[in-house]
């Protein structure tokens, strides 16, 4: 869930603590339900502005970069706070996009939340705006947690703003606009509503919204825009009440996960598996371990794709690895617990997460490619 700074912020006097409570206390509700939520929060330069004792906005980015640094601080304060009366333990992670476009950074930081989520912390991420620069002036967050929702493979992203939803003309100006409530995301409709207003604290308006929710679709992620100021709008989602509008992404999860995944790798390897990996990999979606890999080719870093080859040279699948080359010859075939009596330390107890890893369809052997 994306919560915008017009939610979280009183009207621009700083962070409303009594929304992030309410937010934690659904949050609370809903994973006793079974439900894992993360949130990406607006708000750092709001707040920043606020203790700054300035007066609006500012343009320069340095200005901007500053509110956010001092912004920050009463930003996650609020959500530990929230939490904390909750029981539950928060953890702060500051993203910028070069840690998606970096495969090592992307691989590092999806391992990061993993593992926090595991031991049900609550994540709240944002940008981090003391050191971007072009993500602060095109609505960042948006863009963000669009990103976050295809790195985690999320159901859904649930962006909260000031507004009802999506609307066939700006209802600012028309007062007759009605309120689209589903979508599938190539509806040319979303083209013609989308406007770059923006509002008073935030930046963006509509367009970055509607561009989160292609970008949430290109992985198979739906994404809902809705009011944040509704009462108990997220239990009524997971309740099945419709609210807002529904943008649906128009592959199946699965399929447009493994477009979007084949469309951002280069090969830079190869592992070769044994018949056991092979099934396990094919028939049952299984990572891939270390004790399947009979051979290592190629020079590749973490975060790197590598090929996945059965044993006849057939390729079968790509994905991201937990290991360098250098690093994966010494430990295949060995057990994952074995892992750092051979190397000195460990990533991950996987070669590659079958989160990292899609089949692929085609015939074609490695040595031609």
């Amino acid at each position: 869930m994306k919560l915008g700074s017009s939610v979280v912020t009183d009207n621009g006097e700083g962070i409303h603590n009594g929304v992030i409570d309410d937010y934690a206390k659904q949050i609370q509700i809903l994973s006793k339900a079974g439900h894992e939520i993360i949130i990406v929060s607006s708000g750092a330069i709001a707040e920043g502005i606020r203790r700054l004792g300035w007066v609006k906005r500012p343009n320069h980015i340095n200005q901007l970069q500053a509110a956010a640094a001092a912004g920050q601080v009463g930003l996650i304060r609020a959500y530990e706070s929230a939490f904390e009366k909750l029981g539950r333990l928060t953890a702060q992670i500051l993203l910028t996009h070069e840690d998606f476009s970096d495969r090592k950074r992307y691989i590092n930081s999806k391992s990061t939340m993993l593992s926090l989520l595991k031991n049900s912390v609550i994540l709240v991420i944002n940008e981090n705006d003391t050191v971007a620069t072009e993500e602060i002036k095109v609505g960042d967050n948006d863009t963000l947690a669009a990103l976050v929702a295809n790195q985690l493979a999320a159901d859904f992203l649930i962006i909260l703003t000031d507004k009802s939803g999506v609307y066939d003309a700006d209802p600012d100006l028309v007062p007759n606009a009605r309120l689209i409530e589903e979508v599938f995301v190539s509806d040319e409709r979303l083209l013609k509503v989308s406007s770059g207003n923006t509002s008073k604290l935030g930046v963006g308006g509509m367009v970055t919204k509607i561009r989160a929710a292609k970008i949430a679709a290109s992985g198979g992620t739906n994404t809902i825009i809705t009011n944040g100021f509704e009462k108990d709008i997220l239990i009524r989602f997971f309740e099945g009440k419709k609210i807002g509008t529904l943008i649906k992404a128009d592959l199946p999860t699965l399929s447009a996960r493994k477009q979007w995944l084949l469309s951002q790798l280069k090969i830079k390897g190869s592992y070769v598996l044994d018949e056991g990996a092979e099934k396990a990999i094919n028939e049952h979606g299984k990572s891939l371990l270390p004790i399947g890999v009979t051979e290592v080719n190629g020079d590749f870093d973490r975060g790197d794709a590598v090929l996945c080859i059965s044993i006849k040279r057939k390729e079968m699948a790509i994905g991201l690895t937990n290991y360098s080359s250098a690093d994966a010859k010494k430990i295949i075939g060995q057990t994952s617990s074995g892992i750092e009596s051979m190397i000195g330390y460990i990533e991950e107890p996987e070669l590659i997460h079958r989160d990292n890893l899609t089949l692929t369809d085609s015939n074609f052997s490695f040595e031609k490619m």
